[in-house]
């Protein structure tokens, strides 16, 4: 299980360095920090939210379309892990 959530943490983190990088900034992307503390505006967030997506291939529940759920790595992290758990599972 470490090893999946490890994935997950370093996917999410690429995601998020790719907007970062075309908005032309630099931060370091560390689980904790707060996504809007390191530059992410609103429509990036949208953009997060479409690349979490595609990135594992399922739909965000509109449930969790949250400013929590997309407050830092961690918390998107958690999100995604509880939306691919029924799926491990099968």
């Amino acid at each position: 299980m470490q090893a999946f959530d490890t994935d997950v943490r370093d996917r999410i983190i690429k995601l998020v360095k790719g907007i970062l990088e075309q908005n032309s900034l630099a931060a370091n992307v560390a689980p904790g920090v707060r996504l809007v503390d390191i530059g992410l505006t609103s429509m990036d967030m949208v953009n997060l939210m479409l690349g979490v997506e595609a990135e594992f291939d399922f739909t965000i529940p509109q449930s969790e379309i949250t400013p929590e759920n997309f407050q830092s790595v961690d918390t998107l992290e958690r999100m995604v892990a509880s939306q691919l758990q029924p799926v491990k599972a099968a």
